[in-house]
């Protein structure tokens, strides 16, 4: 019989995801740098929704709101590096959880440097199998800006379906955005 409750254990000890070539750990206040390496490069966030980073303080808030979001039982957010490194390269994560439908929604970052290589496609299954097989989600889900097609072709590749266009649904500079909804549904797990 299936089980619809969410897995709050998996709040309990920061999980540390393997694959290949990566480790996807916590991220911590001595990543500031690479996070603002990240969020202050203009064509990373060119889709992003957010304005780029001009400080380092911006990314040190940054670190704080992955720590305390994990701390409130509210999403996880992973620091994605290399296995022979320390060297954050992008961040991946579950947020916006809703436990009681068993829905969480995707977000991921990568240096510029390390862009098509596979990376976040790595990173993205792995953080996938874990919502499905640790948090028991059935659902998760990615909002993009329309005209982000790496980003499309990264959700097609792992199996998420597009759902559906939003018009105008947030705000950035003063100007209203469109949006485009991607799900991935947990098929495979009990």
């Amino acid at each position: 019989m299936k089980n619809f409750s969410f897995n709050e254990y998996v709040f309990n000890k920061f999980p540390i995801l393997e694959t290949e070539r990566l480790l996807l750990r916590e991220i911590s206040l001595n990543d500031a740098g690479d996070i603002f390496e990240i969020y202050s490069n203009e064509e990373v966030m060119k889709y992003f929704g957010k304005n780029t980073y001009n400080e380092l303080k911006e990314a040190e808030l940054m670190a704080e709101r992955c720590i305390k979001a994990f701390k409130d039982k509210e999403g996880i957010r992973w620091g994605i590096t290399f296995k022979n490194s320390d060297e954050l390269i992008g961040t991946a994560g579950i947020w916006r959880i809703v436990k009681e439908h068993l829905r969480g929604e995707i977000g991921y970052d990568l240096k510029i440097t390390q862009w098509n290589k596979g990376i976040m496609t790595e990173a993205l299954k792995a953080i996938a199998e874990f919502g499905f097989s640790k948090m028991n989600l059935h659902t998760l889900e990615a909002n993009i800006d329309p005209e982000n097609t790496a980003s499309r072709k990264l959700l097609y590749k792992i199996g998420f379906i597009k759902e559906g266009y939003f018009r105008e649904s947030y705000l950035q500079d003063g100007k209203f955005l469109d949006s485009e909804i991607y799900s991935l549904l947990n098929t495979g797990h009990s």
